[in-house]
This record gives C-alpha cells, sequence and structure tokens, in this order.
C-alpha cells in the first residue's frame, strides 16, 4: 500500500473532520483578513471540499498514467 492509498483510507475514515477543518481555516483567513478576500477563500473552501469528496468516494484521480 502507497503513501497516497494511506492517504485516501484516512480522509475516507475522518471527512467529517477533513470538512470542520477546511472550514476552520478558511474562517481563521477571513477573520485575520477582515473578510478582505472572503469571495476567495470561499472558492479555496469549496474545491479543496470537493477535491477531498472525489477522493473518498473512489473516484479516479486525473493524474496522467505512468509509462510501463
Amino acid at each position: 500500500m502507497g503513501i497516497f492509498d494511506k492517504a485516501k483510507d484516512a480522509l475516507s475514515q475522518h471527512s467529517e473532520h477533513v470538512d470542520a477543518g477546511i472550514e476552520k481555516v478558511g474562517d481563521l483567513v477571513d477573520e485575520r483578513t477582515g473578510g478582505k478576500y472572503a469571495e476567495h477563500v470561499d472558492t479555496g473552501q469549496d474545491f479543496a471540499s470537493d477535491r477531498i469528496g472525489k477522493h473518498t468516494e473512489g473516484e479516479p484521480e486525473s493524474t496522467p498514467e505512468q509509462p510501463v
């Protein structure tokens, strides 16, 4: 089992904690910047949540195949 398989397993087992962490970090950035970049932070949070969700649902990655 490779490191990426281990990461996917950890994400799938703790996805609710990962989502909460993404939200918490976004809120902290908003707080520290006075909401100046709130739209960008929200976009980043959505992107991160979507990417994490894809890996926990077992969808294939969009990485190029390695030559044999």
